[in-house]
């Protein structure tokens, strides 16, 4: 009984310690250029997505209307304003690596989606990395945490 319970114990606390690390990508996080804000959330199938919540142009310059996903493949999408879209989805934590991948982003300016992960190279920084197929052919774009209260 005493072996169970000791188990048990090693099994509740290393779930715990990679629950930790997987939710350390959690918050805001400010993309590369400083155009845009994006939050990264916890989905309830316990996969990581990010939402924009945040345009430093939230307007079209050509109509004074909020930007629209106007280059969205999906034509019953390009009405969908671009503030408030959720632009990646179905990141999963390995923890072997300390990265979240075999997620997706989506780039509103070009409309396309690319294949992503992500990983963090300290508490404040995140490197997200878009692919086409293979890593190697991607591009890197670094984020700071949103720390601002």
């Amino acid at each position: 009984m005493k072996t169970l319970f000791t188990f048990l114990l090693i099994l509740t606390t290393c779930i715990r310690v990679y629950a930790q690390d997987a939710d350390k990508v959690l918050g805001l996080w400010l993309n590369g250029e400083g155009t845009g804000k994006i939050q990264i959330f916890k989905t309830t199938s316990g996969h990581y997505a990010g939402k924009i919540i945040w345009l430093k142009e939230p307007t079209d310059p050509d109509t004074g209307n909020p930007k629209l996903d106007k280059r969205n493949p999906d034509k019953a999408k390009r009405h969908v304003a671009v503030n408030g879209l959720v632009n990646m989805r179905a990141f999963e934590y390995e923890p072997d690596d300390k990265v979240w991948g075999h997620g997706k982003i989506y780039d509103p300016k070009n409309g396309k989606e690319y294949s992503c992960k992500m990983e963090l190279a300290d508490i404040n920084t995140l490197k997200v990395r878009g692919f086409i197929g293979i890593s190697l052919l991607g591009r890197t774009d670094t984020w700071t945490r949103d720390i601002k209260k």
